[in-house]
């Protein structure tokens, strides 16, 4: 089902220096700030790629691609190789250890089943990307894909390569340390794409970018454009039993919109328990105690919070589980049924915005940015398969899979650029 094939891929050279200093988080996550810290860093960082500025920027991104090759920053491997990713980080107190395969996979219409998703995405960020894309012929950063490798056959090849050691290896301001694997043996390369071959890819991270792949590859094609890298995109392949697998939530904020607590807590009462508690700090701890139903804190300022606590019934709808999602009861009973924030709302982010530091969400509603926040548990990784399988999609930002993986480790250019 899904085919997968290694990469000559686009990376840094040592003329660029540190690799650590180079690299970035996905675009979709860097604020303002750290893209001018990043830009300080170094001259090459790939943020004025990845996340480019200004007039003409789509333009202007592909001129500096062009000249960073052209001097030798970036450069394409000789051979084409499957890389392993490791990431080694910690999360409250707890040490994770995540490794993946990184290559190239056949792009599929979702409607086919090899590849899917779980969440809805923005029409913004696509239309970023698209352009990103047309201008560049490159894919910078890795979709995050998971997959099932009950035999091990995967995770065999995976482990036997890390047991070297690694191409590259950094820890970022994160603490977040980062290892690079080469496998560039044929044999060893023919094993991974035969292992994979009657696998599904679910979406972790990078719906956008998966879309817009699609988008670019039908583009060329109507165009009669037909680079070597068209038809393939560039993922990063987690087994879905692993260990490192670490998913945070992501808390709603509503914004412009005067919220009437009373009102809105009278409203939920037929459907929800409702509990005040004293300390907004502790609401993660006390959602936490709640993993069996629907539960949600919502802060609406002072040093409190209100658990709101789901006690309706969903029936079975075939859906994998997405109706009963605590995402999706917070979306359609809450944030649609009562506070008149439709899906279009949603998704063009008119009175909903996202984070997933409860900190940033409390200060917030404090300094009046935010008429409230709604806290939650995290999404399972078993609810992503059960619903992607049932050809579900969940509201957006439904998942924080962390750490984000880093971009420009590897790249995928779509045009031979020799």
């Amino acid at each position: 089902m899904a085919e997968i094939k290694p990469i000559r891929a686009l990376r840094y050279t040592e003329k660029a220096g540190q690799l650590a200093l180079n690299v970035c988080p996905p675009y979709d996550i860097i604020s303002e700030e750290e893209r001018e810290e990043l830009i300080k860093g170094s001259p090459y960082n790939l943020v004025r790629l990845e996340k480019p500025e200004g007039e003409n920027r789509y333009v202007r991104a592909a001129k500096l691609l062009e000249s960073w090759l052209e001097n030798g920053i970036l450069a394409r491997d000789r051979k084409e190789a499957v890389f392993v990713y490791g990431e080694d980080f910690e999360v409250a107190g707890v040490r994770y250890s995540l490794k993946g395969i990184i290559c190239l996979c056949r792009l599929y219409p979702f409607s086919e089943g090899v590849v899917l998703p779980h969440e809805n995405t923005l029409s913004g960020a696509k239309a970023d990307r698209f352009e990103l894309m047309k201008a560049t012929h490159c894919g910078f950063s890795s979709i995050y894909g998971l997959y099932d490798d009950a035999d091990g056959a995967v995770t065999g090849t995976v482990k036997r390569a890390a047991a070297k050691a690694p191409v590259q290896c950094f820890t970022d301001g994160e603490k977040v340390t980062h290892s690079l694997w080469v496998i560039d043996d044929p044999a060893e390369i023919a094993s991974v794409v035969r292992a994979m071959a009657p696998k599904q890819i679910f979406i972790a991270d990078g719906h956008h970018r998966y879309e817009t792949a699609l988008k670019l590859r039908d583009y060329l094609a109507e165009r009669g454009e037909c680079p070597e890298g068209r038809d393939y995109v560039l993922m990063t392949l987690v087994d879905l039993d692993n260990e490192g697998l670490v998913v945070f939530p992501t808390h709603r904020l509503v914004r412009g919109l005067e919220i009437d607590k009373a009102a809105l807590l009278k409203a939920l009462s037929a459907d929800f328990e409702i509990e005040e508690h004293d300390d907004v700090w502790k609401a993660e701890a006390v959602l936490k105690r709640h993993l069996d139903r629907p539960a949600f804190a919502l802060y609406t300022g002072g040093s409190g919070f209100t658990l709101l606590l789901f006690k309706g019934t969903i029936p079975d709808g075939g859906d994998g589980g997405l109706k009963a999602l605590d995402v999706s009861v917070l979306h359609d009973r809450i944030l649609e049924g009562c506070l008149g924030i439709d899906k279009q709302n949603m998704a063009e982010q008119r009175n909903l915005s996202y984070t997933r530091d409860i900190k940033e969400a409390a200060e917030a509603v404090k300094s009046g940015a935010a008429s409230a926040a709604f806290i939650l548990n995290a999404t399972k990784v078993s609810e992503i398969k059960s619903v992607s399988l049932a050809g579900g999609r969940m509201p957006q930002k439904s998942t924080y899979f962390y750490p984000k993986l880093k971009t420009g480790l590897v790249m995928n250019t779509i045009e031979d650029r020799d």
